[in-house]
């Protein structure tokens, strides 16, 4: 004679509490991070006005460059009738070439937006290691370049866990050089991920 064996039912209950616990906490996560924010990129966003404050395109052509703290090392190298040469590092070839060597301690900066033209506005990232940015804008039509300074204050802000930390920021004052603009104003100090604009940029001269 065969004895059934008895099924175990505290075991299949617990097996089920535990699948339906964790089916649970993976929907949760799933819905709770469908909730961070689609767009998430952190940008000072400026606007472009007349000096009237018509909206504008500039039709110039622009390169948006931002100062870095401290200075580097570069190394010239010129040559009757030739293009100067700026580099990084030593390159002895030239010297083999006949250039002259010459070294330069300059400063330090990148550049964001390269040779943009019919720009009605711009996105530029902003520093969270200091509390002043310099953001350079140079012209083709014009020899002289824009400087604008920036002071903020950067923070930590967190949607959810699961979403991570971004780095917002306050501004807090701008200034700027008078080459091709004429003023500069803060509309709205919140840098964040929304996408509004905030700062106005008024170059010199009316929009016909």
């Amino acid at each position: 004679m065969k004895l059934r064996k008895k099924f175990n039912f505290s075991l299949y209950n617990t097996l089920i509490l535990t699948y339906s616990f964790s089916l649970l906490i993976s929907l949760f996560l799933s819905c709770s991070a469908s909730n961070c924010p689609l767009e998430s990129n952190v940008t000072c966003n400026y606007g472009f006005y007349d000096s009237e404050g018509s909206p504008i395109k500039i039709n110039d052509e622009i390169t948006i460059s931002t100062l870095l703290p401290g200075s580097k090392t570069v190394y010239i190298y010129k040559r009757l009738n030739e293009s100067t040469v700026t580099l990084d590092s030593r390159d002895e070839s030239y010297i083999a070439k006949g250039y002259s060597e010459t070294i330069s301690i300059i400063r330090r900066d990148t550049v964001l937006l390269n040779k943009i033209s019919g720009a009605s506005s711009i996105k530029v990232p902003m520093s969270y290691h200091y509390d002043k940015d310099t953001i350079i804008i140079s012209y083709a039509s014009i020899t002289n370049k824009d400087t604008l300074y920036i002071s903020h204050k950067s923070y930590t802000h967190i949607d959810l866990p699961e979403c991570g930390t971004k780095q917002f920021h306050k501004l807090k004052d701008i200034k700027s050089t008078d080459s091709g603009i004429f003023n500069t104003e803060i509309v709205n100090s919140d840098v964040n991920y929304d996408g509004n604009e905030n700062i106005k940029i008024y170059f010199n001269g009316v929009a016909e």
